[in-house]
Order: C-alpha cells, then structure tokens, then sequence
C-alpha cells in the first residue's frame, strides 16, 4: 500500500480523470459525422479519436487547438469527407462545456486539506482557464503542454512539472486515467502512480490509446482515493 503521508503534492491528468472528456468529445463527433451522412457507435468514433489525436500530436508542436484541428480534418479524410470552418473548430470550441466527473470536485477539495494540488495537462492555457471555471479549485501549479512545448506521454512534461514545483519524484504522487499518456512515462521517472480506471466495466480504451504499465494503484474513481487516503 502507498505511504500517502510521505507525499507533498498530488499531480492530476485533467481530461479523462477529473474532467469527463469522453461524454465532451462524443456529441461534437457524432454531430460531425452525422452531418455527411455517416453512422459510428460511440466506441467506433472514440477508438478512431484515440488513433488520431496521438498523431497529430508527435513531431513538432503545436497548440491543443490546433491539435483539435487537425483531428476534425483528419477524421474527414478517413471518412471521406470536407469538414467545413465551423466543424474544424467545433471540438476546440467545445472543451470549455465538458464537465467534471461527479465526484471530482468534492475530492479536489477534500485532497486540498492535505497536499498541494497541480495539473500536469495536454492543453493550452486558455483552454485550461476555461475548463478551471468548472474545477472550482485554486491549484498550486497548472502545468500545461504549451508551457513544456510537448504532450505526454513526452518525459519532458514530467521533468518540467518537477522543475517547475521543485519537488522531488519521491515528493509528488501522479494520478491519472490514462495508461499510455500518463501512468508508463510517469513510472519510468520513479514517480509513484495511481491509475483512476474511470473506464471500468467498459470494452477497449475509449479516448485514450491502450497501453500497458503497472501503476502503484488501482481506485475506481476519485472518491475512492479519498477515502483510502483519509480512511474512510
């Protein structure tokens, strides 16, 4: 079991472990798909997502928003389709309406009691600023992919949230949804991880591409960790 007293700060994926991004992206891509005539279960259009939007975030960076870009005009180009300005736009634009898991802000606030709380994001700034709104929590570091000029599941975002909050790896403990974004890279630095399998009971890995890693561990959701921490 994890030694949480020895802990200063707790460190957060944002999209997929505090904030539902999977009920976020599904109606934008359906709505898109849909309008050129194309049928995809949710699971189909999350898995292709999952495909895309690693891709379009290797090689050189670029900004959330234009990563969003690129997988709307990507999507048309495996589907067979244009989108037009507005739908290129359209999953950016949405990000500032997904919504937190229903037990994310309670927990945050619980977690604040005890730790300094930091966000370590795939996002932008002003995207960030924008999703904060519904977090209802002042965290000690936001650290973003625009800041590092990289996304997980890049070590640098790691290594620039340590610089940048002057923890040590033995003082910060990672939570996080996703197995191939966060709880790989984050156990290779020597950071203590656990994995928030908010997708349980679920077939394949939804939004996130599936990888394999073995977090320290395993909480069904955030008020699990909660209760462990606080032993309830």
């Amino acid at each position: 079991m994890i030694e949480f007293n020895q802990f200063e700060a707790l460190s957060f994926d944002c999209y997929g472990t505090l904030i539902d991004w999977e009920n976020g992206i599904t109606p934008v891509l359906q709505q898109l798909v849909n309008a050129h005539g194309i049928e995809m279960s949710n699971q189909q259009l999350l898995e292709l997502f999952a495909i895309l939007e690693p891709e379009a975030q290797s090689g050189e960076y670029k900004t959330y928003r234009q990563i969003m870009r690129e997988v709307v005009q990507k999507f048309g180009e495996r589907l067979g389709f244009s989108p037009t300005s507005t739908e290129l736009e359209s999953l950016a634009n949405s990000i500032q309406d997904w919504q937190p898991f229903p037990d994310t802000v309670a927990a945050l606030k619980a977690l604040k009691q005890k730790y300094k709380l930091v966000i370590i994001s795939n996002i932008d700034d002003d995207l960030f600023a924008q999703t904060n709104q519904h977090l209802q929590i002042e965290f000690d570091h936001i650290i973003t992919a625009q800041q590092a000029q990289s996304y997980k599941p890049s070590a640098h975002n790691f290594q620039f949230a340590l610089n940048k909050t002057g923890l040590s790896s033995d003082k910060l403990l990672h939570v996080a949804q996703s197995i191939f974004h966060d709880i790989a890279t984050a156990n290779s630095l020597g950071l203590t991880t656990v994995w928030v399998n908010r997708r349980q009971g679920q077939p394949g890995g939804g939004a996130t591409k599936i990888a394999i890693a073995q977090p320290d561990l395993e909480v069904a959701d955030l008020k699990s960790l909660v209760d462990l921490i606080f032993e309830v």
